[in-house]
């Protein structure tokens, strides 16, 4: 553990930590420090939440932590042999096609490993099916987390050969959405795992499966879908430099905002926030003025329900 005392959280962010070599569309590669915890608890605490990360990697790297330390970020470190490394390429225009290979994995994180925590909310924010087991899910929903979840973290199954992941289905879906108050996902999960492009469509399976609170993005904007009405709203950035960590910033400006806001208001925040992040690389470093700023001259037109599915 790398904090000194133990207080309250809004928001306590677990996974892995890693190094993403992302290579762009007809791009140059980089390699750089990220993860799902990184961009998440970056923006919760840039907004001005009080965060912790419980996080398994290897000590050798834990200078990747200071980012967030410098934000006051409590950090709880589970040591591991090795730090997680993930190549992302971008073999298309679209930003949301991607092959994704995990080169190590830090290892699953086992429930004895958490801390006890006095947290609002606990968000298993996982970018692999290498980090999260039924086991610890049971235990922190018995021990009376809030819990919320990537759906990443069961879809995304690395071959233990290749490395290479590949997007499949997983038959847990059904337990995870009752244990959970909130599930976040993408278009390409939501696919996976409901058969359906219609983010709508999705979110309502998720719901029926008994998580009454979803968030689904996509290349265009962000849909939610909470207690039985369905809101979404688009993006406005101006480029996709940033693509990578698009769901996990979203998510993160939606929960943190959540705790104070309605639905609406908070998905118009998280789309705001994240349009910013998408034209930068790296996680989101703004602060709450240029997110108000957006919001107010992109976002603040008021509009009862909206997304229509483009294919039908």
């Amino acid at each position: 553990m790398s904090v000194s005392n133990m207080g309250t959280y809004d928001i306590t962010f677990v996974g892995h930590m890693c190094y993403d070599e992302i290579t762009p569309f007809k791009g140059e590669t980089k390699i750089a420090p990220g993860s799902a915890v990184l961009c998440g608890a970056m923006v919760a605490a840039r907004v001005g939440k009080k965060v912790a990360v419980v996080t398994k990697m290897s000590e050798k790297d834990k200078s990747i932590l200071k980012p967030m330390e410098d934000l006051s970020i409590d950090i709880y470190m589970i040591p591991s042999d090795e730090t997680t490394y993930s190549v992302v390429l971008h073999t298309s225009e679209n930003v949301d096609e991607r092959k994704l290979i995990l080169k190590k994995s830090a290892g699953v994180i086992k429930i004895d490993e958490v801390p006890e925590l006095d947290t609002k909310y606990m968000h298993l924010a996982g970018i692999s099916n290498t980090e999260f087991d039924m086991e610890l899910i049971r235990g922190l929903k018995a021990k009376g987390y809030d819990l919320s979840v990537d759906m990443q973290s069961f879809v995304r199954q690395v071959d233990p050969v290749t490395r290479e992941i590949s997007f499949r289905d997983d038959a847990v879906k059904f337990e995870v959405a009752k244990l959970m108050s909130k599930i976040k996902l993408d278009i390409v999960e939501a696919r996976v795992l409901t058969g359906t492009d219609n983010l709508e469509e999705a979110a309502i399976a998720f719901e029926k499966w008994g998580c009454k609170e979803t968030v689904i993005t996509h290349a265009e904007g962000v849909l939610a879908r909470a207690n039985g009405k369905t809101r979404y709203e688009r993006f406005s950035n101006r480029s996709t430099v940033g693509r990578t960590g698009r769901g996990d910033t979203t998510f993160a400006a939606y929960l943190s905002h959540r705790m104070d806001h309605g639905v609406e208001e908070s998905l118009k925040f998280a789309a705001a926030l994240v349009s910013i992040k998408m034209e930068k690389a790296g996680p989101f470093d703004g602060t709450l003025a240029d997110v108000y700023l957006r919001l107010k001259e992109k976002h603040m037109e008021r509009r009862e329900y909206v997304y229509a599915d483009k294919n039908s």
